[in-house]
């Protein structure tokens, strides 16, 4: 009897500890309260996988109004990146400031061995992106964007069919993103302020949704930076966004094949949807989970199958279930994947690039 006991008691500490690992929560500091999506980090406070230790944010009022929406303590909340990350000792760090804040962000944490993840673009120029690598490599530590993109089904099935040769070698690429502008919208006066400023943001709808076509592309691509790239802007809502472009059209050019990134505010209707065109058909991911495919037939005939998709539960199911898997050694990152930071050091690369096409008029060739 006493042994059945003992063996019973050894079951319950087993089961008891392996429960506490399952339980085990990876301390978050969240940089920022200005980005529009930051809803998606302070919604999941009582997740079993993550908790919020504290968040960095200057301006007293509006972390007041947050912390009060999403049931959080302002004893949370700190004035500086420094302070937070000293005071809540902090395993990770998610960024929801503005884009040009993001290197100081990463230069905060590298040095404390803090993993990043900051919403997309990864970075406003080529200059602070290299700055961010070095530091991130230097010091050892998981650096990756976040894109809406990233989570949606019909992604993935349009590069499965792709891979799979069913509508033979990629010749085109078209990437639509955008909406109607951000104060036609109606995003918090926060997120407006410098999502319209050139210097916070590096740009106006070319950095803010050409950056999704420039993800995609490169992912597509396996990798492939293109030869060169052309963008032409127009601003045609000055009343709204006077100091940044609102309409942008960047083309990259590669050995086989182009990309046409169609970035905007001044669509009717919000959209993020892709084309891919091969030599015997095309995929269209309509929506984040319809794909249609169009194999050719004749002239301008052709066979159309589709795809009705649900979103799975896997690492890709949300940015912080991907993220923290990619921390804890779970889950090891495709070579150009889109959150990668391979993957994004283009991305910048290939922005930075259209900026300068659309101020000079030239196309730029990568070096």
């Amino acid at each position: 009897m006493k042994t059945q006991l003992l063996f019973i008691f050894f079951i319950l500490i087993l089961l008891s500890s392996h429960t506490f690992a399952q339980q085990k929560r990876t301390k978050i500091g969240v940089a920022g309260l200005t980005h529009g999506h930051v809803g998606w980090i302070l919604n999941a406070k009582d997740r079993a996988d993550l908790e919020i230790v504290g968040i960095a944010e200057p301006n007293r009022e509006l972390a007041k109004r947050l912390t009060e929406q999403h049931g959080l303590s302002m004893e949370l909340v700190f004035d500086s990146v420094e302070e937070m990350l000293e005071k809540t000792k902090p395993e990770a760090v998610t960024a929801f400031g503005n884009i040009y804040d993001h290197l100081a962000v990463v230069e905060a944490c590298a040095p404390r061995g803090i993993h990043v993840m900051v919403e997309k673009p990864l970075a406003v120029s080529l200059e602070h992106a290299m700055k961010m690598k070095m530091l991130a490599e230097q010091h050892n530590i998981h650096l990756i964007t976040n894109y809406e993109t990233t989570w949606y089904p019909s992604t993935f099935k349009a590069r499965e069919i792709l891979q799979n040769g069913e509508v033979g070698d990629l010749r085109k690429v078209v990437v639509r993103d955008g909406h109607r502008g951000p104060k036609k919208i109606g995003v918090g006066e926060e997120f407006l302020e410098w999502l319209t400023d050139p210097k916070l943001n590096g740009g106006g709808a070319i950095i803010d949704f050409g950056c999704y076509g420039a993800n995609l592309a490169t992912w597509l691509q396996s990798g492939k930076r293109p030869k060169s790239v052309t963008a032409v802007t127009q601003q045609l809502q000055p009343e709204n966004n006077p100091k940044v472009d609102d309409e942008a059209t960047i083309i990259l050019n590669y050995e086989d094949s182009q990309a046409i990134i169609q970035a905007s505010w001044n669509w009717p209707i919000g959209r993020k949807d892709m084309e891919i065109y091969g030599l015997t058909g095309a995929i269209y991911a309509d929506n984040p989970t319809d794909v249609r495919v169009l194999h050719a037939e004749g002239y301008s005939g052709f066979e159309e199958s589709e795809y009705k998709l649900e979103y799975t539960n896997s690492p890709f199911e949300d940015p912080f279930t991907l993220f923290l898997d990619v921390i804890n050694g779970n889950l090891v990152l495709d070579d150009y994947a889109l959150p990668s930071l391979e993957n994004n050091m283009i991305v910048v690369e290939i922005l930075s690039a259209a900026v300068e096409s659309a101020k000079t008029g030239k196309t730029v060739y990568l070096k």
